[in-house]
C-alpha cells in the first residue's frame, strides 16, 4: 500500500498542505481500492464518511436532470479529490461519481479530514480555493450553455478533452466518451451531438473509428462559431 507522505499524487490536490505527520497519520487509517470501470463511486444524495483521492483513472461526476438523464458536470482525473465538499458541509452529495475506466482510489476517513481542517490553516485555505474553483467552473459552464451553439460547446469539449487527458499512441482522445456522454458534456439531444460530430469529420476537424476521436485540424476546431 502506497503511503501518503510518498504518494506524487498527492502534489496535485489540497493534501499537499497536510505536514509529513499529517499525512503519516491519514496513510495509517486510509483505505486503498481498486473501482473498475462503469462501478459507481458513490451516489447522488449519499451521506460521505469520508474522501477519495485517485491516484490512477478518470471519473465523471453527473448530476440528474428533471427529465431523468444525467448531465456530465465534471471529468475527474488523477490527483483529485472526490467528496470534499459534502464532507465540509456536512450535506448529502449533489453529484454522482461513475468510473469511465478501472481507478485506483484511496479512501480517507471524515473524521481525519475535519482534524485537519481545524488545525491547519494553509490546509483550510486551499479547500476553500479548490471549491471555489468548481464555482468558478460551474459558472462558465452556465454561460457556455445560455451563449453558445452546440458545435461551439461540442468543440470545446474536444479541445478540452484533448488538453486535460492527452492522446493515446495512435493519436486518438485518450478519454473514451460514449456520443451520450458528449451530448451530456455540452447539453444537448444525443442525436444532435452525432450530427455535430458527423459534420466535424465531414469538415476534416476529427477522424473516428468506433468510439474513438482524433483531432485532426485543433486550430480548426478554435475557429468554430
Amino acid at each position: 500500500m502506497s503511503k501518503c507522505e510518498q504518494c506524487i499524487v498527492k502534489q496535485f490536490n489540497t493534501l499537499k498542505s497536510l505536514s509529513k505527520e499529517e499525512l503519516m497519520r491519514i496513510s495509517s487509517c486510509k483505505t486503498s481500492m481498486v473501482v473498475k470501470k462503469g462501478d459507481i463511486i458513490f451516489e447522488e444524495g449519499e451521506m460521505l464518511n469520508g474522501v477519495y483521492c485517485v491516484r490512477d483513472g478518470i471519473c465523471k461526476l453527473t448530476k440528474l436532470s428533471a427529465n431523468g438523464k444525467d448531465q456530465i458536470i465534471k471529468l475527474v482525473v488523477k490527483g483529485e479529490l472526490l467528496g470534499q465538499r459534502s464532507v465540509v458541509s456536512e450535506e448529502r452529495t449533489n453529484l454522482q461519481a461513475v468510473a469511465l475506466n478501472d481507478m485506483e482510489v484511496c479512501f480517507i476517513p471524515k473524521s481525519e479530514i475535519l482534524k485537519d481542517l481545524q488545525k491547519n490553516n494553509q490546509f483550510t485555505l486551499d479547500v476553500l480555493r479548490d471549491m471555489a474553483g468548481d464555482l468558478k467552473e460551474a459558472d462558465d459552464i452556465i454561460v457556455n450553455m445560455a451563449q453558445k451553439s452546440v458545435r461551439q460547446r461540442l468543440a470545446e469539449a474536444l479541445i478540452s478533452i484533448n488538453a486535460s487527458f492527452g492522446t493515446n499512441a495512435d493519436g486518438t482522445l485518450s478519454v473514451l466518451l460514449s456520443r451520450e456522454d458528449f451530448a451530456s458534456i455540452v447539453g444537448t439531444a444525443t442525436e444532435s451531438a452525432i450530427r455535430v460530430l458527423s459534420q466535424f469529420k465531414k469538415d476534416g476537424l476529427i477522424s473516428t473509428s468506433g468510439k474513438q476521436i482524433k483531432i485532426e485540424d485543433l486550430e480548426g476546431l478554435k475557429r468554430i462559431e
